[in-house]
């Protein structure tokens, strides 16, 4: 009878499914109406919460899945991060057996280089467009032949495959990737996620037909019309209770090029070791963790050696390319306070935010409030299923008002799923034709499917607000953070830990309170023909650099730096003679060209555009493809010539389990019931279909 439940539960889930959407049945939500919100102007219906176990977990559900323990090395010199992350899969089942694995990297990562090694072989991954690499991976599978397949999903997110598996034996997957340090007000630092987090997917499941023209992967969520790629970015996760998995080891080379005045980890500790006077090795203390936060590390150099401006140039292919770091100068023209500024506050209370992430943000959102200056206008929204708002309008600052906010924010608790786009809409509405200065600051943990959605609006309704992203939580969406202050003209935050908000939000708040470096502009002589990017330049805050790429057939003499400071103009000439050779420059541009032309792409996503589509899509692969590079349409993949799968012998695939990232609370993501979706009448319609069936057996067993 066991066997036969585990059969019915599944089918249960997936019938009633079928029968509320079938009878158009509502959601159900436990929020009541705040007699002070503006309703946003455009509302939408969540259909989908991660907690509703709609899709059963696919895959060896009889027999051990495979594990996978990672160990990552990386070397840092000057702004270039160079990093190999080697994933070791060991299959512990008595059958031969496939691991998918879907894990995080780096927002801006360059992934160039895949190897698999099976003992003392090495077979070294080719690039090829995505269908293509696909279906060369699905051959050697069937042909019992070890093969591993690199997909990317989103630009920090990534599927490894990994075919024909023998029992008890371990097969090593090396992903090599290059990226780049961030400057930050005198710190260094690098990020390296570890875990992707639940993702919230809304929208209505895709029709057997719609489905089949997708990429259906095993994760737990159907795919919907608002994300067609959903059951690629939600892997299973492992239950808290049953412990952590995927044990990950880190090594770190640091030569930064200048002296070190302090290296540290706000996120896990680290043991240091000076091996020269311009070399720092660093470990995790305890040798290893478990995959399931970020790591972070900053370092801070020495006070002769602030960084200014440095000029990196590589020639690749009879061409030159050039990386450019430069600092502006300190030409303060207005102090705290001076600035009228209206200050919109949004703050993610969705579910995922549970434990440790809320009080993060509360704590955040507090100070944040408390800093406002009597020129200062603001206002609060929240935003989990529904979106709420603490006044009609945004309101001056006084002592009521801001007394007001504190107990507004005391009283915020984490429920429900992560409607973002309703908050989106709401923030970027009522702008007024006025000199004065509009700030959004997003706090969120972005753990979204529908990423591109969002940036899309926006782009569509920013005007001349500028959006600030605040990361909230040990995990957060790096991708949504970086690329949403990209496109809203303004700068991200993270905030792993408690111990981190007063530092982090001070250094926010230095850049709100200051003018920002604006119109800033690259000039080179009328001849020189050059692909720059980013383009346009984008607005620099108090303490950030300017970091641009370029490439070009003909390098000019120099460049001249031209922009505004508040009302202030200034420029400054930088001679091209000044750069420095350095490995990594194409590879870097290259990463930024994908990065910009998938932009454009999105933006061309509506009627009447399939043409440039294509054309766009064409130009990724051509980048990708001549740098070796891993993107939304190309893959690595790599092949074993001799098969090692027995024709006769069956092949079990896997989804590979992740943990759930620290501080989250499982049952707030995946509980019962949820919030803004028929999750009680689900429960109870499976129940039923539950019962109906186990009655049917006994029925039918009963008969002579």
């Amino acid at each position: 009878m066991n066997h036969w439940k585990h059969l019915l539960l599944p089918l249960a889930f997936w019938i009633t499914g079928s029968l509320v959407d079938c009878l158009g049945l509502p959601p159900v939500s436990a929020h009541t109406a705040d007699p002070e919100v503006t309703a946003p102007s455009q509302q939408v219906r969540p259909e989908i919460q991660p907690g509703l176990m709609i899709r059963p977990m696919s895959g060896g559900t009889n027999l051990p899945a495979p594990t996978v323990s990672t160990n990552v090395t990386t070397t840092i010199s000057g702004l270039i991060v160079r990093t190999t992350v080697s994933q070791t899969f060991h299959n512990p089942s008595s059958e031969w057996a496939e691991g998918i694995y879907v894990f995080p990297l780096p927002e801006h990562a360059a992934v160039d280089h895949l190897r698999m090694r099976i003992g003392e072989r090495v077979i070294e991954g080719i690039i090829q467009e995505r269908a293509e690499a696909k279906n060369t991976y699905e051959q050697a599978k069937h042909k019992g032949q070890r093969a591993s397949l690199l997909e990317q999903e989103r630009p920090n997110m990534f599927t490894a495959s990994v075919a024909n598996l023998a029992p008890g034996e371990p097969v090593i997957v090396d992903i090599e990737y290059q990226d780049t340090v961030r400057y930050d007000q005198g710190r260094f630092s690098i990020r390296f996620p570890m875990v992707v987090g639940p993702r919230y997917i809304p929208g209505t499941p895709l029709s057997p037909l719609e489905e089949q023209t997708q990429k259906n992967g095993l994760g737990w969520a159907l795919n919907t019309n608002r994300v067609p790629d959903a059951s690629r970015i939600t892997p299973p996760v492992q239950h808290p209770n049953q412990g952590p998995i995927n044990p990950l080891s880190l090594h770190i080379d640091l030569a930064p090029g200048f002296l070190i005045d302090r290296v540290e980890s706000p996120t896990h500790p680290i043991q240091i070791e000076a091996n020269s006077p311009g070399a720092t090795h660093i470990t995790l203390a305890d040798g290893s963790t478990f995959a399931d936060r970020d790591f972070e590390l900053i370092w801070t150099p020495q006070a002769s050696h602030q960084a200014q401006t440095q000029l990196f140039l590589e020639e690749h292919d009879g061409e030159t390319y050039g990386m450019l770091f430069f600092l502006p100068p300190q030409l303060r023209t207005t102090g705290p306070g001076d600035i009228a500024r209206e200050v919109i506050f949004v703050i993610d209370t969705s579910g995922s935010m549970a434990g440790a992430s809320i009080i993060q943000a509360k704590a955040a959102l507090n100070l944040a409030v408390s800093r406002l200056t009597p020129n200062d206008r603001f206002n609060i929204i929240q935003f989990n299923s529904v979106t709420k708002q603490l006044f009609p309008q945004a309101r001056a600052v006084d002592p009521r008002s801001i007394q007001r906010a504190l107990s507004y924010v005391e009283a915020l608790q984490a429920e429900g799923g992560t409607e973002m786009l309703p908050a989106v809409v709401q923030a970027l509405a009522h702008q007024k034709e006025q000199a004065t200065l509009r700030q959004v600051i997003f706090m969120t943990d972005g753990l979204i499917g529908n990423e591109e959605e969002l940036f899309g609006t926006i782009r569509r309704l920013l005007g001349s607000t500028r959006f600030f992203t605040v990361g909230i939580g040990s995990a957060p969406n790096g991708h949504f953070m970086r690329k949403a202050a990209l496109h809203g003209r303004g700068t991200f935050t993270y905030i792993g830990t408690a111990r981190e908000v007063q530092d982090k939000m001070h250094r926010l708040f230095v850049k709100l309170e200051q003018p920002a470096f604006l119109d800033l502009a690259l000039q080179v002589p009328e001849d020189v023909q050059w692909d720059l990017l980013p383009t346009p330049l984008p607005d620099v805050y108090a303490g950030e650099p300017l970091m641009v790429t370029f490439r070009t057939a003909t390098p000019p003499a120099q460049f001249t730096i031209s922009g505004r400071h508040g009302m202030v103009p200034w420029n400054t000439v930088l001679p091209v003679a000044s750069g420095l050779p350095r490995q990594g420059i194409a590879v870097h541009w290259a990463r930024q060209k994908i990065s910009r032309l998938m932009d454009q792409h999105s933006a061309l996503l509506q009627p009447g555009t399939s043409n440039q589509q294509t054309e766009l899509r064409q130009a990724v692969i051509d980048v990708a493809l001549r740098h070796h590079l891993v993107s939304r349409y190309t893959s690595l993949v790599a092949v074993e010539t001799t098969p090692a799968r027995p024709e006769q012998q069956p092949l079990q695939s896997h989804a590979m389990k992740t943990n759930l990232p620290h501080g989250m609370q499982y049952e707030a993501i995946f509980g019962w019931p949820q919030t803004a979706t028929p999750a009680t009448l689900y429960l109870l319609l499976g129940t039923v279909m539950l019962w109906m069936g186990w009655l049917g057996l006994r029925q039918h067993s009963a008969r002579p």
